[in-house]
């Protein structure tokens, strides 16, 4: 047991250094960042969507935007398309392909940003809300995996972890991304004090 514990701990390490070791990597966590401030700033909104841990973790993002993340101070306006009443009435009424396009669709407005997340950048659904979003005139920020895939070609900024043979770590990169994105638009917003 404690052979399997240090295996995974040190396997994610490894991969956490293979990401901090390309400076593109970092420069896409700032670009992500600057995208969502300049959107704020300008009054819109951001939009997350992903499936299974990549939605606990487009939730994750817009409760800290819209809660709070290490200090008290106003609130964001983000929004996880994670409502299980919506998501199975389009699922069951459409298709569940297109759970986050039609939300994307009917709430979305140019100059909004939508986080979509796929690990493997090929989930029909997220790359549909990709698409819608462009549709509208949003920007889109893709969180995936350093492969060339649909979503990382879509998207006007993608943070992209190394491939790896499991998307638990893909999402263990992802989510330290998303808590410094939400440092970092906190620091541009001029919210950190």
């Amino acid at each position: 047991m404690r052979s399997i514990i240090q295996d995974n701990l040190k396997e994610a390490a490894l991969k956490l250094h293979e990401y901090m070791d390309n400076p593109s990597n970092l420069e896409d966590i700032e670009k992500a960042a600057t995208v969502f401030s300049d959107a704020l700033a300008k009054g819109h909104k951001i939009i997350s969507c992903g499936n299974g841990g990549s939605l606990c973790d487009a939730t994750h993002f817009a409760e800290e935007l819209t809660g709070r993340y290490r200090k008290n101070r106003r609130s964001l306006p983000a929004i996880a398309i994670n409502d299980p009443a919506y998501i199975t009435c389009t699922a069951n009424d459409f298709a569940f392909n297109e759970i986050f396009s039609r939300y994307v669709e009917g709430v979305g407005q140019a100059g909004d940003v939508l986080l979509a997340i796929s690990t493997s950048g090929n989930s029909e659904n997220v790359v549909k809300a990709a698409e819608a979003a462009k549709a509208k005139g949003m920007s889109v920020v893709g969180f995936t995996c350093a492969s060339d895939n649909a979503l990382r070609r879509l998207s006007d900024v993608a943070v992209c972890a190394p491939v790896s043979g499991y998307s638990d770590r893909v999402q263990e990169i992802h989510i330290k991304a998303i808590h410094i994105i939400i440092q970092l638009i906190e620091i541009q917003l001029n919210l950190s004090k």
